[in-house]
């Protein structure tokens, strides 16, 4: 269940991050000043994260690419928004310009974003409104929301509604989306080469 947080108190990132606990079952983040407590992946939530994840690292290892996919990872989306994705891949070079990564696991722009999954659960208005538009501000170059159980309002999946994943692009710094379903193969202009249909990523298996 999501629970918002202090909903009578503003706060900004900063005191957000400082206010954060160090050891927790839960997630959090910021939305719009609020801190909404976020119950951490489970079940199919998770295979299917862990199993994008593990197949992402098999590709940025085939391919000798800079880049790589942290456990935890919090992303300012802006003065009162932070946001836990669950799933990040991020280029090690760019990490250098951000002051926070070392200690607090923590981006302060999407400079060293590559590429951002989000998993549809109860919340999928946020992945489908709010955490677009923050990450096509950020600059990030690709968003995944994967709708595995066709949650999205039509307007984002279409309709008869079914389980769906979208792909959206950053272009001309907009975000342009592309939806693939069953045994479409997915297309990704981050790992052009990548081999997976909707059907096995749904399945978090291949």
């Amino acid at each position: 269940m999501i629970q918002a947080l202090l909903k009578d108190n503003h706060l900004d990132f900063e005191e957000f991050i400082e206010w954060y606990p160090a050891s927790t079952e839960y997630q959090y983040e910021l939305h719009n000043g609020s801190i909404i407590q976020m119950p951490k992946q489970k079940g199919k939530h998770s295979q299917i994260a862990g199993f994008l994840i593990t197949e992402l690292t098999f590709e940025i290892r085939r391919l000798n690419l800079p880049y790589f996919a942290p456990k935890e990872c919090l992303i300012k989306g802006d003065r009162f928004s932070g946001y836990e994705p669950d799933g990040i891949i991020l280029d090690k070079k760019m990490l250098e310009n951000e002051p926070l990564w070392e200690n607090q696991s923590t981006l302060l722009s999407g400079n060293a974003v590559k590429l951002i999954i989000e998993v549809v659960s109860g919340n999928w208005s946020d992945d489908y409104a709010l955490k677009l538009d923050a990450y096509e501000s950020l600059g990030i170059r690709e968003y995944w929301i994967i709708d595995y159980l066709g949650l999205g309002r039509r307007k984002f999946i279409g309709y008869p509604k079914q389980p769906t994943l979208t792909i959206y692009t950053l272009e001309k710094g907009e975000y342009q989306g592309q939806q693939f379903r069953a045994n479409e193969i997915i297309r990704s202009t981050i790992f052009s080469q990548l081999n997976l249909n909707v059907e096995q990523i749904f399945k978090g298996d291949l």
